[in-house]
């Protein structure tokens, strides 16, 4: 499969749109983190060399170098959320003629599973982080480009929300409850920092525009 990457908007947007399953929310989700990725660096280019915030551009360029990283595995993501369901759906389709080949199928959905839990609750964690970034970057970088900042907060948590709903819905199916209540966990105390912080930020903003 080509990566998403490689296509035109035009064509990622009629893939979304048609029947197919893929791209579906999972993917939706790591593109939204990185366009919040991608804002978040414009901002901070704005900010760094300008006379009047010479006091922070050494900390503009820190946030900068970490962002560029995030932003590359978000990108990466968009493809493996794809693939990670289609490793679903293939062990769905595997022979349960017998006990054995049922044991064989059963476990491969359940290995699958796990993972397509795991590829969502990464973008999760990917989109809580550039939050974090953003309360500095918003607060901070260059005032004409605050509403550029806000729309990064409110991409990144829309990409941590959609990630969170993609792990909650997998983990319906997945027996291992250990695993099970490990991930949901994790994905509800990301949601909530998200959830928290990305409202701190907008109230923030709203003082500079």
């Amino acid at each position: 499969m080509n990566s998403f990457t490689d296509h035109t908007l035009a064509q990622f947007l009629d893939e979304l749109s048609s029947s197919n399953p893929t791209p579906g929310g999972g993917t939706a989700s790591a593109l939204s983190g990185a366009l919040a990725a991608s804002l978040l660096q414009m901002v901070c280019r704005l900010t760094i060399g300008k006379k009047n915030y010479l006091s922070v551009d050494a900390a503009m360029h820190a946030r900068l170098e970490q962002i560029v990283p995030l932003h590359r595995e978000l990108l990466e993501l968009m493809d493996k959320d794809s693939a990670a369901y289609a490793r679903v759906m293939d062990a769905y389709q595997l022979p349960k003629a017998n006990d054995a080949e049922k044991s064989t199928r059963e476990n491969a959905i359940q290995a699958a599973l796990q993972h397509a839990t795991d590829v969502p609750l990464r973008v999760a964690e990917l989109c809580g982080a550039l939050i974090a970034h953003a309360r500095f970057i918003a607060t901070e970088g260059n005032k004409n480009a605050a509403s550029d900042a806000g729309v990064a907060v409110l991409l990144a948590h829309a990409g941590a929300r959609g990630a969170a709903l993609n792990v909650r819905i997998n983990l319906a199916n997945i027996r291992d409850a250990a695993f099970a209540q490990d991930r949901r966990a994790k994905s509800e105390a990301l949601l909530e920092h998200a959830d928290k912080e990305s409202q701190a930020i907008i109230d923030l903003l709203q003082t500079k525009i």
